[in-house]
């Protein structure tokens, strides 16, 4: 029999003082869970009182004590070795065995591993005018010093602008942005495909995840097979964040995992599991591609995204996902098919992954290869595809993969006037070593298409949005999130680059202190977009590509996916089919209308409800234009030393 924490009370009376809320990943309460009453005096929390649904044997059997008063406030002691994070207001800290930190109402604390989330409440009658009001964690003296505070200099307001919500309404960044944009970005299910979606990210207000997804939003339903596609795994989270995983018969984990990290997955993933590494055929290269392929009884679910299956990139960052459902073909007739289709199974049938045999049932015997993926009806899709694959491509294969791809789509394609000779955007999350003639070539083909007038739209400027030292140093993880920003100062220090840098500013999506992993390129003019696309590509010769032998030959080194937005890819009323639902796609679905791009913050200047014209809202999470770096600003590079604290009190790198 399971004791209540309250029964374990060691020195006071049992009287109840608040709770520990189970919490999902999505920190919303857990009902599955029950509560654990915490009471006046010593609680010990661990794996013998924690009624789990199933058993969770990496919880210590005493984990943590909890030492209550009778106002609510508590003492956490970790007592089993395994760690716990205290997420307080804006602060995260990591505690190892027997450390200790004072625990306030609203406070969330992480189990790990595992990542067993609860949070603190103390009950209606304790609280007093002094316990910090529910999910604050902090009272108002300490809320206003939430930021790290030393000798040698403090995270300011303009930095730590995203720490709480601010006044809507309330514009810092003039007539091109509108403060809290992403409150208004509401998409109709037929819609989602047309359009991308941001990740929700643990610390912010609800505002800033209006609209926003995490993986039991994707990973849904009755799922038959299950190919997820990633440069990271971590199966200690990915399994129990994403409990119907373990439902699905057959799953196949693409990655780009080492060899020593390969070993521990093998050992610890279900047994139902494949795992398979794509060969590498040019030294230095990676499987980076992020995508999920989900077949379900009614169709595929395609999910292409930018985040690695870990932790901290479904919960920390700013991220990327675009989602479509596409139906079995009629499998009498599988001849037709369509660019996205073509496209999507030459690139998977570069992965050379092991077939294997399944049996879906009421559907049948088939044999999960490439061409499995030609019985279903792309027909509908929303965007094409943009991948690479490594290799020494010349012929017709220069113009299948990386940048030569995006030139040969963007030169077919015929742009308003306005695009003319305006700025490229290139964000992304680590960064190559480049050179002049090399961003010539790449922006070559970031600046094809033609305008109205079928004239070249001409060469844009790049302009390369990355961190400063200080975003890093004032972000939701202080500088560790620096990790997953792999820049060496030899990469970022070029002399050449200095023009092209401007600020990560992301005020109107609460995202400027949510450091960036997602990877985006574009054209733009004011809030207008010429295109936009969504990838895993960082701006690298690896990722995008490089012309060898006068341009006879194009080396790529990396596997990358992204999906590309163009206005003549929409159609009004296409992209209702769902494979976990039953919304039927309308009859009008091939009514092709002239389309605009837009960004959040632009999308209130625009008529929504055009019959003449869609409007698409994109949810680019940075401020456009972007603010060029001023000389103040340091671009962050990751082996460098900084010596001011972080709002950890952590310096880089950390002693």
């Amino acid at each position: 029999m399971l004791l209540p924490a309250s029964l374990m009370s060691l020195s006071h009376p049992k009287t109840e003082v608040g709770y520990l809320v189970p919490l999902n990943h999505n920190l919303e309460e857990n009902p599955s869970v029950p509560k654990l009453p915490i009471s006046h005096g010593t609680n010990l929390i661990g794996r013998a009182n924690i009624p789990l649904p199933l058993p969770d044997k990496r919880l210590s059997r005493n984990h943590i004590t909890l030492t209550a008063s009778s106002d609510g406030s508590a003492h956490l002691l970790v007592e089993g070795t395994n760690p716990v994070v205290v997420n307080s207001g804006n602060k995260r800290r990591k505690l190892n065995s027997q450390e200790k930190a004072a625990i306030s109402d609203g406070d969330i604390l992480e189990l790990i591993p595992g990542h067993h989330l609860f949070k603190y409440e103390v009950s209606g009658a304790t609280k007093t005018d002094n316990t910090p009001s529910a999910g604050t964690g902090t009272t108002n003296k300490e809320a206003s010093h939430s930021l790290s505070q030393d000798g040698n200099g403090t995270c300011s307001q303009e930095q730590g602008r995203n720490a709480a919500a601010r006044k809507p309404g309330h514009s810092q960044s003039g007539e091109h942005s509108n403060a809290e944009a992403i409150r208004n970005f509401h998409i109709p299910s037929e819609k989602i495909p047309s359009t991308f979606r941001l990740l929700r990210v643990q610390q912010l207000p609800p505002w800033a995840n209006t609209s926003c997804v995490a993986t039991d939003d994707v990973i849904q339903g009755d799922i038959l097979v299950a190919i997820l596609s990633n440069y990271m795994v971590d199966l200690d989270w990915l399994v129990p964040a994403c409990p119907a995983l373990l439902k699905v018969p057959h799953v196949l984990v693409i990655h780009g995992e080492s060899d020593g990290r390969v070993d521990y997955l093998k050992r610890s993933k279900p047994t139902n599991w494949i795992l398979h590494k794509p060969p590498l055929p040019i030294s230095f290269g990676t499987h980076h591609s992020k995508a999920m392929f989900l077949v379900y009884p009614h169709g595929i679910r395609v999910i292409v995204h930018t985040a690695n299956l870990i932790y901290v990139d479904w919960n920390n960052k700013t991220q990327g996902l675009w989602m479509q459902d596409f139906p079995w073909k009629d499998q009498n007739s599988l001849s037709k098919g369509s660019v996205f289709e073509n496209d999507l199974v030459e690139y998977l049938s570069m992965l050379k992954w092991p077939e294997f045999s399944v049996k879906l049932p009421s559907l049948g015997n088939f044999s999960i290869c490439p061409s499995f993926f030609k019985k279903f009806d792309y027909s509908d899709a929303m965007v094409r595809l943009i991948a690479s694959v490594p290799g020494y491509h010349s012929g017709a294969g220069m113009k299948k993969w990386g940048h030569m791809k995006l030139r040969s789509l963007l030169q077919e394609c015929t742009f308003d006037d306005d695009f003319k000779k305006s700025p490229l955007i290139y964000q992304f999350s680590s960064l190559g070593s480049l050179d002049e003639k090399w961003m010539a070539e790449l922006t070559s083909s970031m600046s094809a298409g033609l305008s109205e007038d079928k004239t070249p739209l001409g060469l844009g400027e790049p302009q390369i949005i990355w961190p400063t030292v200080e975003d890093v140093r004032c972000s939701l993880e202080g500088y560790a999130a620096g990790n997953a920003i792999p820049s060496p100062f030899k990469n970022v220090e070029k002399a050449f680059l200095k023009k092209y840098w401007a600020k990560w500013k992301a005020d109107h999506t609460g995202r400027s202190r949510a450091m960036p992993h997602i990877k985006t390129f574009t054209r733009y003019s004011g809030q207008n977009l010429a295109w936009f696309l969504l990838t895993s590509a960082n701006l690298s010769k690896a990722a995008w590509g490089t012309l060898q032998k006068n341009n006879t030959q194009f080396m790529i080194r990396s596997y990358e996916l992204g999906v590309l937005f163009l206005p003549t890819m929409l159609k009004r009323g296409g992209g209702g089919f769902s494979c976990t639902s039953n919304v039927t796609q309308t009859e009008d679905k091939y009514e092709v209308k002239k389309a605009k791009l837009v960004s959040l913050s632009g999308l209130r200047r625009e008529q929504t409800h055009s019959t003449s014209q869609l409007t698409i809202p994109l949810p680019v999470p940075y401020e456009l234009p972007p603010q060029p770096y001023s000389s103040q600003d340091v671009p962050w590079s990751w082996d460098r030393r900084y010596s001011k604290k972080d709002v950890y009190g952590q310096v880089w790198p950390r002693t």
